[in-house]
């Protein structure tokens, strides 16, 4: 929070499911009962993916609930929502998923000055060996800080 960030929620998994490569940053065109919710912390990034339009960029499947003081005038959870880009950035992405195997994965969902921001980054799926060897990594790196502690 000290460089004017608030974390409304992170996709845990992105980094055990994918290899990601370059990460991006792009805000989120949203309603008024959208931010009012997700200013209360409220939002989920599990099942969401990036897709490129011909006229732009979607967050598909991004839930953010509905506002509990949003009366008649509440959004629909699961909408498509436009992400802001500049055209290099959406050619670079373009030019990225062409390649056999690549995604688009959301990471992050954040407050950056008051606005809200997705990060994102390109993304390969990672193969059953490849996820034991990011565990067993894991598990190593476990030990070796507990053994150093220890001393």
């Amino acid at each position: 929070m000290a460089d004017g960030t608030k974390t409304i929620v992170t996709n845990r998994r992105a980094r055990y499911d994918f290899e990601l490569g370059d990460h991006f940053e792009a805000g989120i065109v949203l309603t008024g009962s959208e931010v009012k919710s997700l200013r209360q912390g409220s939002a989920q990034l599990a099942e969401a993916f990036v897709k490129l339009g011909r006229d732009g960029v979607d967050l598909v499947n991004c839930t953010i609930p509905p506002y509990e003081m949003g009366g008649y005038a509440n959004h629909e959870p699961r909408r498509m929502r436009r992400l802001l880009l500049h055209k290099a950035e959406i050619e670079k992405l373009r030019k990225g998923t062409e390649q056999k195997g690549m995604t688009i994965v959301p990471l992050k969902l954040y407050f950056k000055g008051g606005r809200a921001k997705v990060s994102f980054a390109l993304g390969r799926g990672k193969k059953t060996v490849d996820k034991r060897q990011t565990i067993a990594d894991r598990e190593s790196k476990r030990r070796l800080d507990r053994v150093m502690k220890e001393r």
